[in-house]
């Protein structure tokens, strides 16, 4: 009797693989760490905790990298399950785990130039931030229901703190409450039809049932579905799971909280749903997919539906939009809608490469964080209410943050050269492979119309000011007026403008880094 549990207990140990997750377990540490810095640092020296996190995130990050590229280091694997079929590491996994620490890095930056505007706590920010950050990571490898319901909570529950974090502002205060009602009704849709899974998966009746395998693990509901494609309540939890997941995503219908929590939020807060909360979301899509798979013939139809409604419905509201965090908002619906067009060719077109997912991902965020950069600094204390006006003359009060801003608004936009072009080119040329022509038509039209709504910005910033300059007695700019920028933020301003710009041109360095990730 003592043999066979001191047996279970030794073979528990070996399928944990704590060594593996050590780029997660160092995020938590860090989070800690800062907690336990605020308590004992004078008073004096507590500024120094936000740069103390990013250097440690940088360390994090070379592990992350190191486990990425060399998935053997003294004898662990970064492959197959862990933790009992919890984890699963997979290239699309690494990928996902090196970008959750990239963004927390960018988030970080963006609130040490927001957070000095407000009077809240600092330090308790950064440490949501990096518990949600370890959250995401580890939502990217989950391989059973119960890990991805936990992780995902937990990262909802640490937004439903940020989104409300500006607690003077009557819009912050708004923006959570809606945030977490609707992604209360979100989490509910997401965990019943995890409810339905797991008791058709689970029936010892059922056809296809492994009764070595837990219910709630990807691979016995696979198994179901794979035996069972036409059983309609293993398909209407499949559907109520996805539903879950199209609301961190934003999308169609599962929107319409985006506007008004994109703008109560704080700045950087909105700079991480926009880009952590949206990506995580199709991180999760990647390891969800092949596991409904079986259902792909009921399931296309609606996703192409769902993504045409995204497309049009994000690009159309965002023309009547004159406050620019509503409007990154609503058009960060509509890009949600050019990746769910990616992924919907891709199920179409078998066994394809998710590479032009990827680079839009990752030309996306460059592009996004560089204008969010730029928010963060013109914004006043109600950074809530920034409106086109706030930024009219700002080629002239700072000509470095209104060649940011055009360079990243275009790479939204799409236009040549820039590295947004090259991701939707690649995304449409996938669609037109698949055969969906009219989605694809839909989707052109869509990036003209991203191209007035966008332009209506940039011509605030540049042609206001051209146009006010023909005036005779024109009152110069006051030096008080112009905008300072941080050292360390105008570089990473100039890094995110240079690499939209160069990957535009050249995106051999980007493609040999998903190669060596082995996402080919």
């Amino acid at each position: 009797m003592t043999s066979d549990f001191i047996t279970n207990i030794a073979r528990a140990g070996a399928q944990n693989g704590w060594v593996l997750i050590t780029p997660e377990i160092l995020l938590a540490g860090l989070a800690l760490l800062l907690l336990v810095f605020e308590l004992a640092l004078p008073k004096a020296m507590r500024r120094f905790i936000p740069a103390i996190s990013i250097v440690g995130q940088i360390c994090v990050l070379a592990a992350a990298l190191l486990w990425a590229l060399e998935p053997k280091i003294n004898g662990s694997t970064l492959t197959g399950s862990i933790f009992y079929g919890m984890l699963k590491f997979t290239p699309s996994g690494q990928f996902f785990r090196v970008f959750f620490v990239v963004t927390s890095i960018l988030v970080h930056a963006i609130a040490m130039i927001s957070l000095p505007k407000q009077r809240v706590p600092r330090v308790e920010f950064f440490h949501i931030v990096l518990v949600i950050t370890a959250a995401m990571m580890l939502l990217a490898q989950a391989s059973h229901f119960l890990m991805l319901f936990v992780a995902l909570e937990t990262i909802t529950v640490g937004f439903y703190v940020l989104v409300s974090y500006y607690r003077a502002s009557a819009f912050s205060l708004e923006a959570g409450l809606k945030y977490l009602v609707l992604g209360s009704l979100s989490s509910g849709l997401l965990l019943f039809g995890i409810v339905l899974l797991y008791g058709m998966a689970g029936n010892p009746a059922a056809a296809g049932r492994y009764p070595m395998l837990d219910p709630l693990s990807y691979l016995q509901v696979h198994h179901f579905l794979a035996n069972n494609a036409d059983n309609f309540i293993g398909n209407l939890g499949v559907l109520l799971v996805l539903s879950g997941i199209a609301f961190k995503i934003g999308l169609v219908p599962f929107q319409i909280w985006i506007p008004d929590v994109y703008q109560g939020a704080p700045t950087p807060v909105t700079a991480f749903l926009s880009v952590g909360s949206k990506v995580a979301g199709f991180a999760l899509l990647f390891t969800l997919l092949p596991v409904v798979s079986p259902v792909f013939r009921v399931l296309v139809p609606l996703l192409v539906v769902v993504t045409f409604a995204t497309i049009i419905f994000g690009n159309l509201a965002a023309l009547t939009q004159y406050n620019v965090k509503r409007l990154m908002g609503l058009s960060g619906v509509s890009h949600a809608g050019f990746l769910m067009m990616g992924i919907v060719a891709g199920i179409h077109l078998k066994g394809s490469s998710d590479v032009p997912l990827f680079i839009y991902i990752i030309a996306y965020t460059l592009a996004s964080f560089a204008v969010f950069g730029v928010m963060a600094l013109v914004a006043g204390e109600n950074d809530a209410e920034q409106e086109f006006s706030d930024y009219h003359g700002l080629a002239k009060r700072n000509p470095l943050l209104a060649a940011v801003l055009v360079v990243a608004l275009g790479s939204l936009a799409g236009l040549p050269p820039l590295f947004g072009f090259m991701g939707k080119l690649l995304i449409f040329i996938d669609a037109f492979q698949a055969g969906f022509y009219w989605l694809l038509a839909v989707a052109i039209l869509a990036v003209v119309v991203s191209i007035y709504y966008y332009f209506g910005w940039i011509r605030a910033a540049f042609f206001q000011n051209w146009q006010s300059s023909a005036v005779p007695d024109e009152t110069p700019v006051h030096p008080a007026d112009r905008i300072k920028v941080p050292v360390m933020m105008r570089l990473l301003l100039i890094v995110l403008t240079l690499s939209t710009l160069c990957f535009g041109l050249y995106q051999k360095p980007v493609i040999e880094f998903l190669n060596l990730l082995r996402i080919f």
